[in-house]
């Protein structure tokens, strides 16, 4: 298009040239006129091919932008049981950003996990919350700071197609590979029916997140007596037949989460929602990546 616009340029200076000429000496030939006349007329015809080709361009720009508008279009369904599914990711952040001193370790990113397999949703090993948590959470992270902690990320948000995966891999109770490391006491039909595994979770409202401490002289993981994603009595927050210290441990994180605006859940001592969550009954689709809060 350029080439073509560059010619209709200089035939237009040709043809004005010709033409002034024209008006300046009377006497001009016929010729001369002539010559101007055409490229008035050659001039004509290219301007015309060049505005259908701009106008062909601008249409497929115009659906480009429409196509990008349909991926990019904020979509929310209301269910008969009163939740919603929304794919709006708008008032989302980045935890590592939001909360620069907290290390993450996103479980369901890797296969050290009670399912075995990346969790679908999860495309980056990143965690994402609502802004009013990931505040609180920063408020957390300078008070355990100064007790010579850091927090530990396993999870956060968790989105709607993540749930379903666990649902789908609890319903498959020949898949038994990580018996041993989360749930050696529990067969896996009752993971469901006692609510180890949900049809809905808290996490996909975006404000709950699953962590513990760090310790940052021995530069550790702080023993809290059990590991993440420990189904069964010894992930109770209250679970007394652990240390002391495993105990004390546990009631570090507790308070802190507590004296910030989260509120704790009684089966999970890393698991902790923030009371004046901004979404109470919206669970969100979109993946776990750090475009998904661009």
């Amino acid at each position: 298009m350029d080439k073509r616009i560059k010619g209709l340029l200089g035939i237009g200076l040709l043809t004005m040239a010709i033409m002034a000429g024209a008006c300046a000496d009377s006497n001009v030939s016929e010729e001369v006129q002539d010559a101007a006349t055409q490229s008035v007329e050659d001039a004509a015809e290219v301007a015309e091919d060049v505005t259908e080709e701009v106008a062909d361009d601008v249409e497929d720009i115009a659906q480009e932008v429409t196509d990008e508008s349909i991926v990019d279009e904020i979509i929310v369904e209301e269910l008969e049981d009163g939740r919603k599914l929304s794919n709006d990711s708008s008032d989302f952040v980045l935890l590592s950003e939001a909360v620069p001193d907290a290390i993450l370790e996103i479980r369901y990113y890797s296969t050290y996990n009670f399912v075995g397999d990346r969790i679908d949703g999860y495309e980056e090993p990143v965690a994402l919350l609502t802004k009013e948590a990931a505040e609180a959470l920063q408020e957390v992270s300078d008070d355990v700071m100064a007790q010579g902690y850091r927090l530990k990320i396993y999870d956060a948000y968790r989105p709607q197609m993540a749930v379903d995966n666990f649902m789908a891999w609890a319903l498959d109770t020949d898949d038994t590979r990580m018996k041993e490391y989360f749930y050696p006491e529990l067969e896996k039909s009752v993971l469901f029916p006692q609510g180890y595994i949900a049809e809905h979770s808290g996490h996909s409202r975006g404000s709950t997140v699953d962590l513990t401490l760090f310790d940052m002289e021995t530069e550790k993981e702080v023993d809290m007596g059990g590991t993440f994603d420990y189904f069964g009595e010894l992930s109770h927050p209250d679970y007394t037949e652990i240390t002391d210290e495993q105990y004390a441990n546990r009631m570090i994180l507790r308070e802190a989460m507590l004296n910030h605006g989260f509120k704790p859940l009684d089966e999970e001592w890393w698991h902790f929602t923030l009371k004046d969550e901004p979404f109470t009954d919206t669970y969100f689709t979109f993946p776990v990546n750090s475009e998904s809060v661009d």
